[in-house]
């Protein structure tokens, strides 16, 4: 064996090393969810004897609040790419020192704490009725996903052909159409792309959900699990199952939306 050949197995052994280290605590979410309900500590690492207890217990008392994660996602989402779709294009075509400022600025509205804006909202919210609502978590999720959206459309829309649009202009359309019928569906990987984060910003969130909900009444699935980890210290196989339901859809966006995400990430990297 050449040494090429023992330098790839050993990278491979590594890299296996590493893969195993980082999804183990995956496995072990999945394997604790299907153990009797008890503390994980005493659980094998096979589930000789699975139950799925847990999940009939976590979708009876924590499936409202994954419908509720769910709908404020899918709302992060079509809000998000409905303004930052079009800002993206007008910064991409736009020739303008004040272009630089006005990226400048997303960039720093990213910098900001999230703790800093949650307070924000919350003392707005207050005024304005917004609290413990499904709008006004749509709208603090759309706090972070329209900054990245508008950053991952830029890049992308700089590498589109004037002349795609100079042609359909030409063709009698007007701006709005062109954008409609050109420039969206040549963007379909970075939309898709820039769509998949602001539902995974979103499905993910903790801090607004913490901040801007004061009541029972709206609770999405991450503060659902924060609070019932205090009621069922005992039964970590539903609290277990939660967590492995909460994954499943950002898993299944992940695998289906893989070469959207590839594409849409480097799209604009290489004209």
């Amino acid at each position: 064996m050449n040494d090429s050949a023992v330098r790839r197995a050993v990278y491979t052994v590594i890299g296996v090393l590493i893969l195993v280290v980082m999804l183990f605590p995956v496995y072990w979410m999945l394997n604790a969810s299907l153990q009797p309900s008890g503390n994980t500590l005493t659980a094998g690492f096979l589930p000789l004897h699975p139950t799925f207890s847990g999940y009939e217990r976590a979708l009876r008392e924590q499936g409202g609040n994954l419908v509720t994660s769910l709908i404020i996602a899918t709302g992060t989402v079509v809000l998000s790419l409905a303004i930052a779709t079009p800002c993206a294009y007008a910064l991409s075509q736009f020739r303008s020192r004040w272009v630089s400022v006005g990226l400048l600025a997303i960039l720093i509205s990213q910098m900001i704490p999230g703790i800093v804006i949650a307070n924000a909202l919350y003392t707005a919210y207050e005024r304005i009725g917004l609290l413990n609502s499904i709008p006004g978590l749509i709208l603090a999720n759309c706090a972070s996903g329209i900054p990245f959206a508008i950053l991952i459309l830029r890049s992308f829309m700089l590498s589109l052909p004037p002349s795609l649009v100079e042609a359909a202009r030409v063709d009698g359309a007007g701006l709005f159409r062109a954008f409609v019928a050109i420039v969206l569906p040549i963007s379909k990987n970075s939309l898709i792309t820039a769509g998949l984060f602001s539902f995974l910003f979103s499905w993910s969130d903790f801090l607004f959900a913490l901040t801007l909900t004061t009541k029972g009444g709206i609770r999405p699935v991450t503060l659902g699990i924060y609070q019932y980890l205090g009621t069922q210290v005992q039964n970590w196989n539903a609290v277990m199952a939660t967590a492995v339901l909460s994954a499943i859809p950002a898993i299944v966006l992940l695998v289906a939306a893989q070469k959207y995400i590839a594409a849409g990430a480097i799209g604009g990297a290489v004209k």
